[in-house]
């Protein structure tokens, strides 16, 4: 793991300038060492928000099998939470969770996907954009629901999308990733172009809407029973 970046005990006054310095650390160019490996993350809490979850599963990246990835390692790390929820720095709320699950990993992917927002946020630092950051990997950001951003109506087929901007930025796109079913949000977080982090998406979507490194990450978040 790179060296930490910060320190998590911050008033939210603090944390939200220490997103706007750290947004300027973000590399929205394309850097990825070649791809066998793709990590999904996927994060929730329990307990009445007293504990946050972190489950990763990582998949072997095959471009012959793809869509059909191979589970490689999976695992889930659980600890008090750090943050109340604050709307717009969920990243302090949920990324220690992340980092703890990212240490147990026995193999490294070369890219994460990120149920959450990458630069598509007030201050350019979401979950996927800050988890970048501390591992110094190529994250992308795959949220359900819009958090910052406006955007046109985007086509019912699968495949369609329309940028979403914040003012005369470009901060991600809005990608209908399943014909008639609500559309994902996508947006780059570190190390990837916007065009690359779609075309990764894109590569990944098996018969849902979620791409199935994220998907998977959900479904395993999902199994309160487990321990690992």
């Amino acid at each position: 793991m790179p060296a930490p970046l910060h320190e998590w005990n911050l008033a939210p006054k603090e944390a939200m300038a220490l997103q706007s310095q750290l947004a300027k650390r973000l590399e929205m160019t394309d850097r990825l060492a070649p791809v066998t490996h793709i990590a999904g993350v996927d994060i929730g809490f329990e307990e009445g928000g007293e504990i946050t979850r972190a489950a990763v599963v990582v998949l072997k990246w095959d471009p012959a099998t793809a869509p059909d990835l191979s589970v490689v390692e999976q695992v889930v790390h659980r600890e008090p939470t750090r943050m109340a929820y604050i709307p717009g720095l969920l990243s302090f709320r949920e990324i220690p969770a992340a980092l703890g699950a990212f240490e147990k990993l026995s193999v490294m992917p070369e890219l994460v996907m990120v149920d959450g927002q990458g630069v598509a946020h007030p201050r350019r630092l979401g979950v996927a954009a800050h988890l970048g950051l501390w591992l110094d990997l190529p994250t992308i950001g795959i949220a359900k629901s819009r958090l910052y951003g406006q955007h046109a109506e985007v086509g019912e087929q699968r495949g369609d999308w329309v940028p979403l901007d914040a003012g005369q930025e470009t901060i991600g796109a809005v990608l209908r990733s399943r014909a008639k079913v609500k559309p994902v949000y996508v947006s780059p977080g570190h190390r990837i172009t916007l065009e690359t982090s779609m075309a990764w998406v894109m590569r990944c979507l098996g018969r849902t809407k979620l791409p199935e490194p994220t998907r998977l990450a959900d479904r395993l978040a999902s199994r309160r029973d487990q321990r690992k």
